[in-house]
């Protein structure tokens, strides 16, 4: 198995290889583990596959969790991986550290994770372990060094700054008619980002923010 035959049994699924690392002891898990790929949202693709999933439709409680459940774990027992994801805990899987990890994601100035691909806008559906060592590719760039930081200053409220995140304040502004923006179109400090921003269709942030604020 390659790290490339992995994308590409991802990529029907609307899912992308987002960095992959090479364990070390401090990253034991259970089972022998040579190779740890880290798998989300591959642009808009992912947001229409979704959407034409049962999961998304059946009315049931966390639909995007149960679907990433699905469709990874079963791409983990068809290529003989073990799959691991950021939620279901505890105890909690350390995706962040993880996602540092594999040179492709890093601390932001907010403190949001950012990814040289993604941006801001960064997240992971799950990691797949596997035994084998596989070749990786060079490490990206981290993108935050040579820019002009507008994430700082994006939030309307300042919830979510250099100096931390405010939760009850950010929660308090998109329950307001002016924080529509923000629910309907995402996170505004994550749109400020000149990284990834254009890959993530509009509702796809609609229901992310529902799920914030606990409607979805």
């Amino acid at each position: 198995m390659t790290l490339g035959e992995v994308g590409a049994a991802l990529r029907p699924h609307g899912l992308a290889v987002l960095g992959a690392f090479h364990p070390e002891e401090a990253y034991a898990l259970p089972g022998a583990c040579g190779t740890m790929v880290m798998a989300g949202p591959d642009g808009a693709t992912f947001w229409r596959v979704f959407q034409d999933s049962a999961e998304f439709s059946d009315g049931a409680a966390d639909p995007l969790n149960r679907w990433s459940v699905r469709v990874l774990g079963g791409l983990a027992e068809e290529m003989g991986a073990e799959a691991h994801f950021p939620f279901g805990g505890p105890p909690w899987q350390p995706f962040m550290a993880w996602a540092e990890r594999t040179g492709h994601a890093w601390n932001s100035p907010v403190g949001l994770l950012v990814h040289d691909v993604a941006g801001l806008f960064v997240s992971y559906r799950g990691a797949l372990a596997f035994a084998e060592r596989m070749d990786l590719p060079e490490v990206g760039e981290a993108p935050c060094p040579s820019c002009a930081k507008p994430c700082l200053s994006a939030c309307p409220v300042g919830a979510l700054t250099g100096e931390g995140y405010d939760v009850p304040a950010c929660k308090a502004w998109i329950a307001t008619e002016a924080g529509l923006d923000c629910v309907e179109r995402g996170c505004a400090v994550r749109r400020a980002c000149p990284v990834g921003g254009d890959l993530r269709p509009e509702a796809q942030s609609a229901f992310h923010m529902a799920a914030f604020r606990g409607t979805v």
